[in-house]
């Protein structure tokens, strides 16, 4: 089965990405807004629960995520994903490294880079349009997340919640 880890954040938040993502996302009904901190990895039913438990240790020694989300951005020409930056900090950084290290299910295929997708599989053409539009209007939103999520995919390709582990360490 596949699976993810993500933080989700605020209703607030999900709206005002949703405006875009309804009409530029290919994947708004498969998932809510969210940020990766592990990308997709396989694992089995006996794997998932000692992932599970070396996820809820981390959560406990990470404090609450303040995030900003500064500018809209995009990934082209390696692809036609435009995103909501979010600045990278040293806690997003450190809690993506315990997660990658600790877990070891594998190399990320990319950087992290902290972001919510906002629009993908666009044609280049869209991909222009659209992202000359999205940077002039622009994102500035700042918040604290306190909860990341194991996610999984269903046989239709969403994602839905396989547990919620709370943020609870130190500064």
């Amino acid at each position: 089965m596949k699976y993810g880890i993500v933080a989700f954040p605020s209703k607030k938040f999900q709206d005002l990405a949703n405006t875009y993502r309804k009409r530029y996302d290919s994947h708004y009904s498969k998932i809510t807004p969210h940020l990766t901190l592990k990308e997709a990895f396989e694992a089995d039913e006996k794997e998932i629960s000692k992932i599970s438990k070396t996820i809820a240790s981390i959560a406990e020694n990470h404090a609450p995520l303040n995030i900003h989300a500064s500018k809209v951005s995009s990934f082209f020409p390696i692809t036609n994903v435009i995103y909501f930056k979010v600045e990278p900090t040293d806690q997003l950084n450190k809690i993506h490294q315990d997660l990658q290290q600790q877990l070891n299910i594998g190399e990320p295929k990319h950087v992290f880079i902290p972001h919510f997708t906002i629009a993908q599989d666009l044609t280049e053409t869209e991909h222009d349009d659209i992202y000359g539009q999205l940077r002039m209007i622009g994102v500035d939103e700042q918040e604290v997340i306190d909860r990341i999520h194991l996610v999984y995919q269903l046989e239709d390709g969403s994602w839905t919640t396989y547990e919620t582990y709370r943020l609870t360490g130190a500064e």
